[in-house]
């Protein structure tokens, strides 16, 4: 994947300022989960998307003609490849909804930006991880060392979560920011000892050097490191049906892949850069979530305490200021639809 990983997932400050242009109050609570319609309404959906496994079944659904299924015959995919493009897009309303990390959408709605989560798309385990070469056996040999990742990306919320699981901060680093690829490569080239990357990164680094060596997975903290679908809230009011329609879509695609995996993944595969039988083990890492997950999450453990434990990693590691009401940025009537 040519630079284009998890990257849209910290919010700039060019992102937080745009948020003035957008104007001010909150849209309301639009249509109960029984008045949403069963149909879509006409017109485009532009979705904000990067090439992160995690958001694989929506290229899944685009191969099949999963969209048009539903009704939808006017969907954009619009891929970016920078952490500001995609935030910046959102908040300017060039984008109806995006594909981003649980903490990119903290900090999005607390910088202002009118957006609820409507779904839970996958729940990275292995698929995020810090790695190491040589001389690094444990996250303590960190100390005074330098460390690639990308500021304000999932990749600083899992490294700052390593480290004060081991009695550090990122001060005790010396941090050195590149985006996710560049940071895996940069560890098999032996400019840093350790980086912080994501599938397929860390894969392609193992290819190329099979010393390098998993220090650390998300795996320590399900739920940590996860993805959701955010929608803009004048969207969700005026056009509800396109929503629900857009997570059928999901499911549908997430059907079509449990009947056939490595067909699905040669089509994800393509679609982030790489060969379905180096990213195997990438795969396995990766959990995506069903309606059914969704039906259950949105109003169990993940509304109840797993939002809370990214905003907490968030703000510790310095990415998210200022404050969100976390569990009720979750709006779960468009899963309840669904049924």
């Amino acid at each position: 994947m040519a630079d284009q990983g998890r990257m849209g997932r910290g919010l700039v400050l060019a992102a937080a300022i745009a948020v003035g242009l957008v104007g001010a109050g909150l849209i309301g609570a639009g249509p109960a989960a029984a008045q949403i319609p069963a149909q879509p309404e006409a017109g485009s959906f532009r979705m904000g998307i990067e090439p992160w496994l995690g958001y694989g079944l929506w290229h899944v659904a685009a191969a099949k003609g999963l969209f048009r299924a539903q009704g939808l015959t006017d969907v954009e995919i619009v891929n970016f490849t920078q952490d500001k493009d995609i935030n910046a897009a959102l908040v300017s309303g060039r984008l109806d909804g995006a594909n981003v990390a649980t903490h990119t959408a903290l900090v999005l709605a607390a910088a202002g930006l009118r957006i609820r989560i409507v779904a839970l798309l996958d729940v990275s385990m292995t698929a995020d991880a810090i790695i190491a070469g040589p001389g690094i056996a444990h996250v303590s040999d960190l100390k005074g060392k330098a460390v690639a990742y990308e500021p304000g990306s999932t990749s600083q919320i899992l490294l700052s979560y390593a480290l004060s699981q081991n009695g550090m901060t990122l001060a005790d680093i010396t941090s050195m920011p590149m985006p996710a690829l560049d940071s895996a490569a940069a560890v098999t080239t032996l400019q840093v000892p350790a980086g912080v990357s994501y599938e397929p990164y860390l894969s392609l680094a193992r290819i190329v050097d099979p010393t390098v060596r998993l220090l650390y997975t998300a795996a320590e903290d399900p739920g940590l490191i996860s993805d959701v679908f955010v929608v803009r809230e004048e969207v969700l009011a005026s056009r509800p049906g396109q929503v629900a329609a857009l997570l059928r879509v999901w499911q549908a695609a997430h059907d079509d892949y449990e009947k056939d995996r490595i067909g699905g993944r040669a089509i994800i595969a393509k679609a982030v850069g790489a060969a379905p039988e180096q990213l195997s083990a990438a795969f396995d890492g990766v959990i995506f979530s069903s309606l059914a997950d969704n039906r259950r999450e949105l109003t169990g453990a993940f509304t109840e305490h797993v939002i809370a434990d990214v905003k907490k990693a968030a703000r510790a590691a310095g990415v998210l200021h200022g404050d969100v009401d976390a569990a009720g940025l979750i709006d779960p009537r468009f899963v309840a639809a669904t049924r």
